[in-house]
């Protein structure tokens, strides 16, 4: 450790990204990305984007996405934040929502990046347990605190939490941010944004990395009660008025208009998910109920990470976590129905 560095960086956790490994015939199951490609019109964009208009600084305010997302969420464009990427729009909302004297809640099995942010921006927080088959349990969260934040579906189970059950945390905490992060809600869940005009409290986070097919643009967005929103504008401010390039507010743009594409592929993952689940048990895997584009599941009688050993050297690349409780399970990505097909032809081979 280098003596110039910071002593926040010396305390410093950081978030460990899903691997990117250059294999030859790679089938890549790890990072919970689309299978699918982009919209045609979100590459028709990015084409007409390059031109020498990329001399000028990008639109600092992003209108034009801005009120694509509004108008697809019956909001305001006052109701909206964007940024690069959800990663950066929960950073803001950690350092400017959710930063109190009392403890931030999140469950203990969740997006490891949590307490992360957690850390950078010095926030105590606390660690809610989910229930023995890995729900969260409203009631746990009816406790006095400084924010509430947690995915829905939830990272890394993949499991839902209804709508009724979203509320019922909001509707507890008045005096509290509550933040949903719906990173995977277009697999299956069911979105919070109508809750918004209700509750003033309630800040719903969504990217384009998943759905839209746009992990390699960066592009999020937020959708809250405008004084949530002007917060979160101080600090985009105070950190880069320029967060979004003239590609990523071209190609964002194109795929909110682009919902029959969107429909499409998401109900192609859907399919496909359930396809995948059928076959997983029939292997004698046991998967948690998803609604996401991943499902995270065990074998009674095989090691997960020495499943995922035996999956990468051929050259199938699934994620293994090893944290308490879920050290036996393996995440794995909903690819195409070819993707899915080698992934089970691999774990027949490696069962048997």
């Amino acid at each position: 450790m280098s003596r110039f560095w910071s002593k926040t960086v010396h305390q410093l956790t950081p978030y460990v990204p899903g691997e990117q490994p250059k294999l030859a015939n790679l089938v890549k199951l790890n990072t919970n990305e689309n299978p699918y490609g982009p919209s045609p019109k979100v590459l028709a964009a990015l084409k007409d984007a390059v031109s020498d208009d990329l001399r000028l600084y990008p639109d600092p305010r992003a209108e034009r996405l801005k009120d694509a997302i509004a108008g697809l969420h019956n909001v305001s464009p006052t109701h909206v934040f964007v940024g690069n990427g959800s990663d950066e729009v929960l950073a803001h909302v950690f350092h400017g929502l959710l930063k109190h004297d009392k403890p931030l809640l999140f469950p203990d099995i969740t997006y490891s990046f949590y307490p992360v942010y957690a850390g950078l921006y010095e926030i105590d927080y606390r660690a809610i347990p989910l229930t023995a088959d890995f729900h969260i349990r409203p009631d746990d969260y009816k406790v006095p605190n400084g924010g509430i934040i947690f995915p829905n579906p939830n990272a890394p189970t993949g499991i839902p939490l209804p709508l009724a059950s979203v509320e019922d945390i909001i509707a507890a905490n008045p005096d509290s941010v509550v933040v949903v992060d719906e990173a995977y809600v277009d697999f299956g869940a069911e979105s919070a944004i109508p809750l918004v005009a209700k509750y003033p409290n309630l800040l719903v986070v969504h990217t384009f990395s998943k759905s839209r097919s746009l992990a390699g643009l960066r592009a999020g967005f937020a959708i809250g009660h405008p004084d949530l929103i002007e917060a979160l504008e101080r600090i985009k401010d105070s950190f880069n008025s320029y967060p979004l390039d003239r590609f990523a507010l071209a190609g964002a743009t194109a795929a909110i208009e682009d919902t029959a594409y969107f429909a499409q592929t998401c109900a192609a993952v859907i399919k496909t998910r359930a396809a995948l689940v059928e076959e997983m048990s029939a292997l004698g895997f046991e998967t948690l109920p998803s609604a996401a584009n991943f499902i995270f599941t065990r074998h009674p009688q095989q090691d997960a990470a020495e499943l995922a050993a035996a999956l990468r050297s051929r050259s199938i690349i699934v994620r293994h976590f090893k944290n308490a409780r879920i050290d036996q399970f393996l995440r794995i990505t909903v690819g195409t129905n070819a993707e899915c097909t080698l992934l089970i032809s691999a774990l027949k081979k490696i069962l048997a």
